[in-house]
């Protein structure tokens, strides 16, 4: 059923043809939304296929560590829709490992994926909001940003550094009318988190469309009570 309070809104949702962006999309989209469809690598046509409308705007080839490729998607999507309304950035990577001398290979990588690319993407997007006095920004950060465990040096400090982003976005847009937050997922079942965890109980595990319609309602105009947040998705209770 459409849901109203996000129908007409235009939203960029980044990795959008990973498991977690392709939830977001489809769910935003069945809501009456208009998306640009951000990813970094060319899809294979039978996964374009499935968004034959114009409502959808694929953008591929887009490398989201780069300000000016960022910037680029932007003033296509304005192009083609108008303006951005919304943000969800679903890009990122995982990797661990024990803090050493080998390690700063992955800990520079590690703030490349995470912090790098949602620092940019979200420059990019907050001038036309800014110029029109609205948006909502979200980002998918992990609680190892919160506290860091065994081997998760690089990932849990990058995580980190989108979460104090996060924060200072909606400390410096909040008389804009422009809201940020960050959502802490626990683990997505996906078919590759199935494959990596054979033996895993999966029960608590949470769903992709779950996380979706939490996006979903952030988006949303009545989203706007929430700032400055970064939220627990971490499965059923």
């Amino acid at each position: 059923m459409q849901d109203a309070s996000r129908s007409g809104i235009v939203v960029m949702v980044t990795g959008a043809a990973g498991n977690l962006g392709g939830a977001v999309v489809a769910e935003l989209f069945d809501s009456g939304a208009k998306v640009a469809a951000v990813e970094r690598y060319l899809r294979d046509p039978g996964f374009r296929a499935t968004w034959q409308t114009s409502e959808i705007l694929d953008l591929d080839g887009v490398d989201l560590r780069d300000l000016s490729a960022c910037q680029d998607a932007v003033q296509r999507t304005l192009d083609a829709f108008g303006r951005v309304d919304a943000l969800v950035n679903t890009v990122g990577g995982f990797q661990t490992g024990p803090v050493e001398g080998q390690g700063f290979d992955q800990w520079d990588h590690m703030f490349q994926m995470n912090a790098r690319t949602a620092y940019a993407i979200s420059a990019a997007t907050l001038k036309p909001m800014q110029e029109a006095g609205y948006g909502r920004i979200i980002h998918i950060a992990a609680a190892p940003g919160l506290k860091a465990g065994a081997n998760q040096a690089a990932y849990a400090a990058s995580k980190g550094a989108v979460i104090r982003l996060t924060e200072a976005i909606a400390a410096e847009n909040r008389d804009r009318r422009i809201t940020a937050n960050c959502i802490l997922p626990g683990t997505i079942d996906t078919p590759q988190n199935r494959a990596a965890m054979p033996n895993a109980k999966t029960d608590g595990w949470v769903q992709p469309a779950d996380i979706a319609r939490l996006i979903g309602f952030l988006v949303s105009p009545a989203g706007g009570i929430v700032t400055g947040a970064a939220i627990p998705a971490t499965g059923r209770v």
